[in-house]
């Protein structure tokens, strides 16, 4: 599939809230207002209309800001780009209550804002969210929380989109963040006690060094499997401790160190990519393996059996694929530093729909970043631009 060159526009910036009510005994997000649940969003568009809006949103943060969205509106789409309730952070964050937030933004942009159709577009971690939420509003599965206890979810009806588009989006948090574990770790209080220095990638006396060995790679990806399940132990042995001394809604918050090791990083041959070598998206993986800035470092146990729990998440995009009945566009960027090779390919073979395409777009990195990533950005944008084309999701109101 190849893009046509799409001219650029002016566009403009509205923002707007997105607010709804939802009563809860125990409050998740810092300084919310009785039980109203906001969403800071904003709508990006030229000053021609158009009766589709692609609605984007990441667990975290803003993704009117990301550089795809931006580029997009600036081919003539709108976008409403909004942050999911939990826009100071995910240590609490579950991705139910996600879902919930994106279902509060298709019907923004449908019942306020007007639009006919609605495409949905994830980028990086926004992207099984979207693929997620689209199942859920075709075919219902989840029945409560990764904890155990109740959702809106289950009483709630999720309009369903026209299309569903997943870019440079790892297939689910959880599962990224297992390939990203410090296998090294045995003590999770003490991450510095006791560590296996064989499976220390960053210590330059551990005998194994890049190109890894096939038995190697096998070892650390389960000693990774082994953590993340551990973690998930002692998430539900705290839960479990609350409910049984009658305190249900007590919460634990923790730490979870060494979140930024995977050995792909370090060996470009594992899954290869056009990637940078001893690099990832967050600079050096050795500093940011340890960094506060890194995926996943402040959790609580009900946000990690959500969001990280590779037993209890219930929010993965290749589980979710065959449950949706629209067409799907997957877009791999073919130098990124931060999606592992096999995620993209694992959604787009689960997709049962006959209408899917799979876009590699050759040189660009995972934020396109970088003075050489210009013409990737404006490649991409002009790819959505077509495809949604294509599907008659673009045009003119």
């Amino acid at each position: 599939m190849a893009g046509v060159e799409v001219p650029r526009v002016r566009y403009r910036r509205t923002p707007l809230l997105v607010v709804t009510q939802e009563s809860a005994v125990r409050k998740d997000v810092y300084a919310s207002v009785g039980d109203h649940v906001v969403r800071q969003a904003q709508l990006l568009r030229g000053d021609a209309d158009s009766d589709t809006v692609i609605v984007c949103m990441h667990p975290i943060g803003s993704p009117a800001y990301l550089p795809l969205f931006p580029e997009l509106a600036r081919t003539g789409l709108h976008v409403l780009g909004s942050t999911s309730r939990y826009t100071v952070g995910d240590a609490a964050l579950q991705m139910e209550n996600v879902l919930l937030d994106i279902a509060a933004c298709v019907r923004e942009a449908r019942e306020r804002l007007g639009y006919r159709k609605v495409v949905l577009a994830g980028w990086s971690g926004g992207g099984s969210p979207m693929m997620g939420y689209q199942a859920e509003a075709e075919k219902p599965a989840i029945t409560q929380t990764a904890a155990g206890e109740p959702t809106l979810l289950t009483e709630t009806q999720l309009p369903p989109a026209d299309a569903v588009m997943l870019l440079a989006a790892p297939r689910s948090r959880h599962r990224l963040l297992t390939d990203f574990l410090d296998a090294s770790v045995t003590d999770e209080l003490d991450p510095d006690r006791n560590r296996d220095r064989k499976f220390d990638l960053y210590d330059p006396a551990n005998p194994n060094q890049p190109p890894y060995s096939a038995d190697f790679i096998a070892a650390y990806r389960e000693r990774q499997r082994r953590r993340n399940e551990r973690i998930t132990d002692f998430a539900l042995e705290k839960l479990t401790a609350f409910r049984a001394a009658g305190r249900p809604h007590d919460e634990h918050g923790f730490v979870v160190h060494g979140t930024m090791a995977d050995p792909r990083w370090l060996d470009p041959a594992i899954d290869p990519n056009g990637r940078r070598p001893r690099w990832s998206y967050l600079g050096d993986p050795a500093i940011a393996n340890n960094s506060p800035g890194a995926l996943m470092r402040f959790t609580t146990t009900r946000s990690w059996l959500s969001q990280w729990s590779l037993r209890t998440a219930q929010v993965d995009a290749a589980d979710a694929a065959p449950r949706v009945g629209v067409p799907v566009l997957v877009l791999q960027n073919g130098c990124d530093d931060a999606v592992p090779v096999p995620h993209p390919q694992q959604v787009f073979d689960a997709v049962a729909h006959p209408d899917k395409r799979l876009v590699e777009l050759p040189g660009a990195n995972h934020y396109f970043s970088g003075a050489d990533q210009s013409s990737h950005l404006a490649a991409a944008a002009d790819l959505v631009h077509s495809w949604l084309a294509e599907h008659d999701l673009g045009g003119a109101a």
